[in-house]
Formats: structure tokens, C-alpha cells, sequence
């Protein structure tokens, strides 16, 4: 009976501890991420060797676009079509873009095709890191925000430019902000002499003098912390330093910020540039080079008519030498480069939306229609770079911004790429919800780069220029004294009226207009 017993309770409890494990290993595989893997190459195989022997994820089919492979096994799972997705869009939870050689267009073709699907997106790392081995095949990451473009990055030559920038002593204001920053990145490889980097933040100048100064020691980097309203700083800095080409990028260009502290942003927008022109006009300075945006074009917020105030003002200054460069051998070429959206600076959709997706959502959008220009910052950096060198005086240079992205779109595709689903009534199990927030004070729909007349192409395939009307400068004179008492007096109504004196074609928004009227 002993014997019975005790073989009876060993076969009953194997059977129970078999049935468990068969339970919870059924859990498992469905706790287990479906996904699919699209691009049926090495990579693709790679992939899917490296998963199979992780167990990270239970791959469904590889998905490709050659129709010769449509329907082939590729270590044991079938090869679909990308229609495929269509019919199992509801069983998967994840595509895994196994192309590491696609160029920008066709991967935006196809984040495209799954966007309407709903599918998240994660991505193989690059050649260049599987091959160095920085990465491997299944260290899967979100797609760069850059690669929605739908064009390739613009990569400049930047050793044509060496021959002009090395040796020379260079300014930059604005230079710890996020255009400044990376143009004093790129001239700092140029090996000028000088590096003088101006900027009102001290962490910000900190930290870009702190970068630079390890990098090229053969560049002598000179960090100042000043505002560019004080003439006389400025002044003896560029004497001392012999400074030869000025690159204005310092200026207030958060919207909704200047829209509420008006006196703030134009003072500092406007009055920095009149006394940097001024400056490199007396001192005969090679060139002068005001880093604009395209909401100065028919600007609807005062940041935007501020930096068209600016952009007259270089122009003004550029009639100023051509009227007495016989007479007093004046040189300076003053110049203007405008330019949409640049992707992850401070102040722009990236980091709000990437902050946003962190935390769980929702990710807020003031207007399903509202379109913008962007490229990246090394991108407009370069360009910069470029346009002072092809700079004759009195240009206006536009950089090729591409094709423009709608915002809204932008938000779906960076929930998508970040790994998870949208959250709307089509999908109420996703993971992120977008919610529309309504414009701002001041914000437009879309944005634009020429005021009038059209564009003319120059040596540069990237750059276009354009000649636009300047104003008098009697007049312009006149009404800038007046704006600066007005900006003493912390006088916001009399101070807005002048600026719409000056830029008539400017949409005043309504909180504006209350000030004004107040």
C-alpha cells in the first residue's frame, strides 16, 4: 500500500508540475511581442538568426518588396509582400525595418505605407555600426526624426571652405544656441585663428567654450558674456580681436515668449543687429551675415516682424556702402540667410514631442493643417557657411528647405517611431493620444521664404538668392531712434504702433493689438 501510495502521489504531482509549465509557457509566447521583419536580406536573416536565439520576439513573416521573393521561405518563415501587412495589421505588435542601407526617400515611402496601418516602427542600426561594431543586428532603435524629410541630409564639402575661413578671426553671437553652437562646431574645424563666442546664457557659453577648447587646440577661443546692445563693448572686442567676418545669430525666437514680452524681443532682436551693422561699417569689416527665419516673411507674431526689422536693417546698411564705397573705401558686405525649421533646436516640436512621449502623452498639436519647413542643424549650419562665402552684399539667401511636413503628421510618425500606437477612435487600445491645442497668438498655418520676386540660383545647388525692396534710410533711421526711446520708456503700445509703421504687411495677432490699444 506504502508503495502504491507514494507512486501514485509522484506520477499525479509530474503530471501537475508538466501541466503548469505547458500553462505559463503558453503565457509566455503570448506575452511575447508578434512582430514581423521587413526586408528578407542578410540583415534581415541576421535578424531573425539573433532573435530566434534570444526568444525577444515571435516573428510572424518577413515582409519585402521584391515580388521573386513573394511567397519563398527564409529560414523556415514565409515571405509576404508589403500588403501582407494589411491583413495581419490587428495580430501585430511591431515592425522591425531590417534595410540598414535605405536611402531617406524610400524609407519615408515606406514609414508612409505602415503609418496608416498602425503599426509601431523600430529599426537595425546603420552599416557603418554593424560594421564597427558599435552596434549589433538586434540592437533595434527608434528611425531618426530626420529621415522623415524624404530627402537626403545635405552634406557639404566643408574643406572647399578651408581655404577661406583658416586664419581668420571670427565672430559668432548666439554662439551657445543651437545655430550658434553648431556653426561655431563647423568654423572651429575650419582652423581659423580667432574664435570669439558671444552669448547673453552663461551655461550656454560655458558649455560651448568648454567643447571647443579641447578640439582644435590651434584655435584660439575666446568666450565673451555680453549683450550686443553695448556699442562700446562691442567695439573695442572687435578692434582688440581684428575681427573679419561676423555671423549674427544671437536673437529672442521662442513665438509665444516674444509675443507676451514684446519690448523684450525687439529690443534684443532688433537694437543687436542696428549696432553690429554699425559697428562693421566703421570698422570695415569683411562681412557681416544676419542668420534670419521664415517667419519674418509677411510676419504674423512680433518675433517674426522683429526679424524682418532686422533683415531691413542689414539691408539699409549694405545700400550704406554701396552709396560711399567710392568715397571712403568702404568694403563690408553685409548679407541676410533665412531659413525654416531646424529639427531638435531649442524651442521647436522634436524635444516637445519627445518629452511628451516619454511621459506617456498626449502629444499636443495647435491645428491639424498647420505645415512647416525643416532641415537639420548641421544642414543649415553648412549652408550658413556657404552663403557668407557667396555673399556680394545686400543678398538674401534661402536655403532649400525640401518639401514642407505637416505637423500633425510629424506627431503620428514619431508616436510610430518611438515604438508604440496612436491612440484614437480607430484604435482605442493605443498607447499616445494627440490633441489639438488651437493656434497660438501669432502662429500661421504654413510659413513662407520669399516676400516677393522670385528666387535666382547660384553656384551652390542648396542656396537660392533674392533681391527684395529695402526702405529709406531717412526713414528707417528715424523710426529705429524713435523705437528706442519707446524701448527705454517701456512704452509696449507706442513701441508696436512704430513696428507696424515698419512693417505694414505685418498680421498684427490679438494679443497684440490689445497691447496697443491698452
Amino acid at each position: 500500500y506504502a508503495l502504491f501510495t507514494l507512486s501514485f502521489l509522484t506520477i499525479t504531482w509530474r503530471l501537475i508540475i508538466r501541466d503548469m509549465l505547458n500553462y505559463l509557457k503558453k503565457i509566455n509566447i503570448n506575452k511575447i511581442p508578434r512582430v514581423v521583419i521587413y526586408g528578407a536580406g542578410e540583415a534581415g536573416a541576421r535578424l531573425q538568426a539573433s532573435l530566434r536565439i534570444s526568444g525577444k520576439y515571435q516573428i510572424v513573416a518577413f515582409i519585402d518588396d521584391s515580388k521573386k521573393l513573394s511567397n519563398r521561405n527564409l529560414n523556415g518563415i514565409q515571405i509576404r509582400l508589403a500588403s501582407y501587412l494589411n491583413d495581419i495589421k490587428d495580430d501585430i505588435d511591431l515592425v522591425l525595418l531590417a534595410i540598414p542601407s535605405l536611402e531617406n526617400f524610400e524609407l519615408k515611402k515606406i514609414i508612409d505605407n505602415i503609418k496608416n496601418l498602425n503599426i509601431p516602427i523600430l529599426q537595425v542600426p546603420s552599416i557603418d555600426d554593424l560594421v564597427s561594431g558599435k552596434a549589433k543586428i538586434d540592437t533595434l532603435k527608434p528611425i531618426k526624426i530626420e529621415k522623415l524629410l524624404g530627402r537626403e541630409c545635405i552634406e557639404e564639402d566643408l574643406q572647399s571652405l578651408k581655404t577661406y575661413y583658416e586664419g581668420k578671426n571670427i565672430c559668432i553671437t548666439g554662439a551657445g544656441g543651437s545655430i550658434g553652437s553648431q556653426l561655431s562646431r563647423e568654423i572651429n574645424n575650419l582652423s581659423p585663428k580667432k574664435l570669439i563666442l558671444i552669448d547673453m546664457s552663461e551655461p550656454n557659453l560655458y558649455a560651448i567654450n568648454k567643447e571647443l577648447k579641447h578640439k582644435n587646440k590651434m584655435v584660439e577661443v575666446i568666450p565673451i558674456l555680453c549683450n550686443c546692445n553695448n556699442y562700446d563693448l562691442i567695439k573695442k572686442l572687435f578692434l582688440k580681436n581684428s575681427v573679419e567676418i561676423v555671423f549674427h545669430a544671437a536673437a529672442y525666437k521662442h513665438v509665444s515668449l516674444v509675443e507676451e514680452n514684446p519690448i523684450a524681443g525687439l529690443a534684443n532682436n532688433i537694437l543687436t543687429t542696428r549696432v553690429l551693422c554699425k559697428t562693421c561699417l566703421e570698422l570695415n569689416i569683411d562681412k557681416f551675415l544676419l542668420v534670419s527665419t521664415d517667419k519674418a516673411v509677411r510676419p504674423a507674431n512680433v518675433m517674426g516682424a522683429s526679424k524682418r526689422l532686422a533683415e531691413l536693417i542689414v539691408q539699409d546698411f549694405s545700400n550704406k556702402v554701396f552709396d560711399e564705397k567710392n568715397k571712403n573705401k568702404i568694403h563690408t558686405k553685409f548679407s541676410i540667410v533665412r531659413f525654416g525649421n531646424v529639427l531638435g533646436s531649442s524651442g521647436s516640436v522634436i524635444p516637445l514631442f519627445k518629452e511628451q512621449i516619454l511621459k506617456g502623452g498626449p502629444v499636443t498639436v495647435t491645428h491639424p493643417e498647420v505645415i512647416r519647413y525643416f532641415m537639420t542643424i548641421k544642414e543649415a549650419s553648412q549652408l550658413v557657411l556657404h552663403a557668407s562665402l557667396l555673399s556680394e552684399g545686400g543678398d538674401v539667401f534661402l536655403l532649400d528647405m525640401g518639401e514642407p511636413v505637416k505637423i500633425k503628421d510629424l506627431a503620428e510618425q514619431m508616436i510610430q517611431l518611438s515604438g508604440l500606437k496612436l491612440l484614437n477612435d480607430a484604435n482605442p487600445n493605443g498607447d499616445i493620444e494627440i490633441i489639438y491645442t488651437g493656434l497660438r497668438p501669432g502662429e500661421k498655418l504654413y510659413e513662407e521664404l520669399l516676400i516677393d520676386g522670385n528666387s535666382v540660383n547660384t553656384s551652390n545647388k542648396f542656396i537660392f538668392k533674392v533681391n527684395e525692396k529695402s526702405l529709406s534710410s531717412i526713414f528707417l533711421e528715424e523710426k529705429l531712434d524713435l523705437l528706442e526711446k519707446y524701448f527705454e520708456e517701456n512704452d509696449t503700445k507706442n513701441s508696436l504702433a512704430v513696428l507696424s509703421d515698419l512693417i505694414p504687411e505685418w498680421s498684427i495677432s490679438k494679443l497684440s493689438l490689445n497691447k496697443i490699444k491698452k
